[in-house]
């Protein structure tokens, strides 16, 4: 067995000035997200941004966590990790198109502030 972990944080306000800018900020967001996440960080209206941040602060997390078993760093998208919320309202990773049958478990964690959101991605190999 083997644990690997993966961490990110990222400042909310650089998230925003992407999302906002007039002439890339809708491919930013096709980009990175999946509709499901983009729905679910437009209903939190002032706060957007910073679910907005925290999920991408995930997607780099994970990234992180399971790039040892990547062959190179161009075989998955942004959109191949989503972060949806169960039923609870915990985060949880939705690896989509991506082998990886060694992992055994898989954690995340999400925090965020006024200023920064950070995430931890913690995973259990065989």
């Amino acid at each position: 067995m083997k644990i690997c972990c993966g961490t990110d944080i990222i400042e909310i306000e650089r998230i925003k000035e992407s999302i906002e800018d007039e002439k890339t900020g809708k491919a930013f967001v096709a980009r990175i997200y999946t509709q499901k996440e983009i729905a679910y960080c437009e209903s939190k209206n002032a706060q957007k941004y910073q679910h907005y941040a925290a999920r991408f602060a995930a997607k780099e997390a994970t990234f992180k966590a399971i790039s040892e078993q990547l062959q190179d760093k161009y075989s998955i998208t942004w959109k191949d990790i989503e972060i949806i919320n169960d039923r609870q309202g915990r985060p949880v990773l939705n690896l989509m198109g991506i082998d990886l049958k060694s992992i055994e478990d898989i954690d995340l964690s999400i925090s965020h502030c006024k200023e920064y959101a950070i995430a931890t991605v913690t995973l259990l190999r065989k």
